[in-house]
This record gives structure tokens, C-alpha cells and sequence, in this order.
């Protein structure tokens, strides 16, 4: 049934409407104690630094950490590796200088953002009424890099004195593969003169109740394969031109493809553990000013593939299958990679990290969680690739770790967010960490401090 509502009544119910919404949201901060109201704001005002690729501010963010340094009485160094790439330093000196330290990794930039498909502008760092923090890189991974900072100022207030020194760098580039970030700085002699012990770095949300823990990563292959033949009027039949050619490519990529999502689905592998193919792009035709000509075969056609492959995987097997079923040089087809990082080390091994006795920060890891009320689920490959990776190669343990459970993920989505509450319960998580990892002496030795900041 239809009926007339009268204006100012329309007027009086959306004024309703927006004090009730504007009381909700503003109580959102105030129901929280002081000390956590400001761990939120100063949170929120890093997620408010635009370093969305791919043209970040990178420098604002930089002053506002080294601001947080001084507060806490860190010590800070910035470093550019490439010029306009700053990476911030900050350390914590230990009172045992000669054990391996501790490197709490983050990366300060994040992915651009479709502004208008995110319900709240993507650098306000928006409240709601459920407390979810809507910001692009309030997961992925502005959040692990200022729980760092909130869980040494926990500390320090506490009055705790770590043994071992404590590293906190925040790296650029990790968006765009890293190279000028990480990539340069575990090259540099300055990593080396750190002594570093282990890497903490980030990991996933986690949709349940037992946060996500990873040791290892696939790694990256962007492979381009190009079909050439013979080109032709679009009326005729013929075999072996570029379009057919590229089509037999695709369809044994296919089903490859469909073979390892089957594992996936059926519980066989879990995501990281699989071989995945994506089509990237395609490119094929030739060019006219309304679109294409469309009576002509083209000589040339193209396709871009992102492929990730684990470190369980057998990188030889899969390049035969490249050079011999999807880019076969007896169909007048080539290919090369853009990217392609190793998935062994130089001694032919896996490129993980230790997950068992084995490795003491480990057990280290799994204690403090337990301590601070938290669950693991068990170790997983992380399905995409981190700056970890660079550290694994340079043999330094390195442990995927981001403390959001009960959390949807939404790294590189639209509206990304992470709740209040799950955000605060991290900090207390990472005190825990940081807490057991630095009072370690385990594995000390007799070698001499080299670490210069």
C-alpha cells in the first residue's frame, strides 16, 4: 500500500536518523579507555597518510614515525636505498648487544584504492558504530607496523629491559615487488652490521578464531608467451597462425589450472601449496581508429600470466611444461619471464623458515600467543609473496605473523577494514612476542656487537 508522507515529517525522521548515527559513531572512541582511545587515534592517523602506489608519501609517513620514535625515546635512522624510497630505522638497544637482535619488519606503502566503490573515503580511517576502521592499509599492513610501536610503548612503560636489541623498519616498494625496499637492504652491508637473529613480518586475517601463522611463500613467476605466424584475410582457414596457436596455449594452461584448484577444493592442498595461474592480460589484433580490423588474422598475439609457485613445488618440471606444452617452440611460439624468484636456495632447498624444534623462535612464538590469549592454527605457506622472502634468502628465520582473527580478508579489496577491538587485541599479542623474543638468550654467542645505528 502506498501513502503521502508530509515534508516535514521526511525532515524530522532524517534528523533522527542523523543524530542517532552521529551518536553512535562519535561514542566509538569515548566508550574506550584513554590510553586506548589514543593507541586508536594515533593509529588512525598513519592510516590517514596517503602511500598508495604509485606515487606515495613516503616522507610524510617517515616524519610521523620518527616522530613516534622520539616519543618513546627510540633511537632513528632514515635510509635511501634509492633516492625518494626512504626506509625508517628505529631501535630499542638491548642490554646484551652481542646476541642476535630482532627485526620487526613492516612496509609503509600500500595499493591504490577505486574511490568510489569504498562506502567512506580510503584515507580517512573512518569509525563506524561496529568499531571497524575502514582504511586502505588498515590490514595490509599499517596495522602490524603500529602495533609494533604500541606494544614497545607497553613495554617500556611497564619498565621491561630487552636482552637482545629490537629492530623496527618500516621499508617501501613491498606493493610493487619490493626491489627498492627490502631488495636493496638485505644486499646492503648495513643489514649484515645489524646482527640480526629473526624477522617478524606480516601475515593474513584469519575468518576464525585461531590466528594465521606463516613460514614460507610462493613465489612470483610473471611469464609472457608470444605466438607469431603467418597473417591472413579473416575469411580463410588455415593452421598454425598466431591466434589458433595461442589458443592451444590457453587451454592447456587451463587445464592445468583447474587441476591444481581441484586439489584446492577437495582439501587435498591448502591455497599456498598449489601451483596458480592467472591470465593477466591479453593482447592480439591490429589496431584501427574504431577498434580492430576485423578481416584480417594478425601475425602476433600475446598473454600475460601471474604464476605462483610454493617452495613444495618442482620448479624444473615446471618449466619443461612451459618450453613444452604452452609456449613449444614447434608452434612458432616464445616465452620469457618478467619476474622469476627463486623457489630453492643456492643449496637446492626450499626457501622456508622452521616450524619445529629445530627453530627456537618457533616455540617462542607459539608460547607468547598462548600466554596473551591467543590460538594458532597451523603453519601455512602464505599464498602471495612478502618481503620475507628476501630475508629467507639471506638464511635469516622469517615468520609471516598478522594478529586479526575473526577478521574477513579484504588486504587490496574495496573497503577494507580492521575492528577496534581486534587491532588492540594485537598490540597485547605482539607485547607478548616481543616480551619472549627479546629476554631469549638461547642461542648467544661470543660474537662482538656490530650493530651501528
Amino acid at each position: 500500500m502506498e501513502f503521502d508522507v508530509p515534508k516535514f515529517l521526511y525532515f524530522h525522521i532524517s534528523l533522527l536518523i542523523l543524530v542517532a548515527s552521529s551518536t553512535i559513531e562519535a561514542s566509538d572512541l569515548s566508550s574506550l579507555s584513554s590510553s586506548a582511545a589514543e593507541i586508536i587515534s594515533r593509529f588512525q592517523q598513519y592510516l590517514q597518510i596517503n602511500t598508495a602506489q604509485p606515487a606515495p608519501n613516503y616522507y610524510e609517513a617517515a616524519d610521523f614515525l620518527v616522530a613516534q620514535a622520539k616519543s618513546l625515546s627510540l633511537e632513528s635512522q632514515t635510509i635511501e636505498f634509492v633516492k625518494g624510497k626512504p626506509m625508517v630505522l628505529l631501535k630499542w638497544p638491548g642490554a646484551h648487544p652481542d646476541l642476535p637482535a630482532i627485526l620487526l619488519y613492516s612496509h609503509t606503502d600500500v595499493v591504490p584504492s577505486e574511490l568510489h566503490k569504498w562506502m567512506y573515503d580510503p584515507f580517512s580511517a573512518h569509525i563506524d558504530h561496529n568499531g571497524h576502521i575502514y582504511a586502505r592499509g588498515s590490514q595490509d599492513m599499517k596495522c602490524v607496523g603500529m602495533q609494533y610501536l604500541e606494544a614497545v610503548r607497553r613495554l617500556k612503560a611497564s619498565g621491561f629491559q630487552p636482552l637482545r636489541s629490537i629492530y623496527l623498519s618500516f621499508s617501501p616498494d613491498e606493493e610493487i615487488g619490493g626491489h627498492d625496499g627490502a631488495g636493496k637492504f638485505v644486499e646492503s652491508e648495513f643489514l649484515k652490521n645489524l646482527n640480526i637473529g629473526v624477522v617478524l613480518d606480516e601475515g593474513l586475517a584469519s575468518p576464525n578464531e585461531n590466528y594465521r601463522v606463516f613460514y614460507g611463500e610462493r613465489s612470483p613467476w610473471w611469464l609472457v608467451i608470444k605466438a607469431t605466424g603467418a597473417p591472413g584475410h579473416g575469411a580463410k582457414l588455415y593452421d598454425n597462425s598466431a591466434m589458433e596457436n595461442l589458443l592451444k596455449s590457453l587451454e592447456s594452461i587451463r587445464r592445468f589450472r583447474a587441476s591444481q584448484f581441484d586439489l584446492i577444493k577437495t582439501g587435498l592442498k591448502a591455497e599456498g601449496e598449489a601451483v596458480s595461474v592467472n591470465m593477466a592480460y591479453l593482447k592480439g589484433g591490429t589496431p584501427s581508429p574504431t577498434g580492430f580490423v576485423m578481416n584480417l588474422q594478425p601475425s602476433e598475439a600475446e598473454a600475460g600470466f601471474d604464476i605462483r609457485v610454493p617452495p613444495t613445488a618442482d620448479p624444473e618440471s615446471l618449466e619443461r611444461r612451459i618450453a613444452e606444452e604452452w609456449a613449444p617452440a614447434s608452434r612458432n611460439m616464445t616465452f620469457w619471464f618478467v619476474q622469476k624468484a627463486p623457489v630453492d636456495d643456492e643449496s637446492g632447498n626450499p626457501i622456508i623458515t622452521r616450524t619445529d624444534s629445530s627453530n627456537p623462535w618457533w616455540g617462542l612464538l607459539e608460547d607468547a600467543i598462548r600466554k596473551a590469549g591467543g590460538k594458532l592454527q597451523k603453519p601455512e605457506i602464505f599464498p602471495a609473496a612478502t618481503d620475507s622472502r628476501y630475508f629467507r634468502r639471506q638464511g635469516l628465520p622469517a615468520i609471516g605473523f598478522s594478529p586479526m582473527a575473526n577478521t574477513p580478508i579484504l588486504l587490496h579489496d574495496h573497503n577494507e577494514f580492521l575492528n577496534r577491538d581486534v587491532y588492540l587485541k594485537g598490540v597485547e599479542i605482539y607485547e607478548s612476542i616481543i616480551k619472549a623474543y627479546a629476554s631469549y638468550v638461547g642461542d648467544g654467542g661470543n660474537r662482538e656487537s656490530r650493530d651501528e645505528l
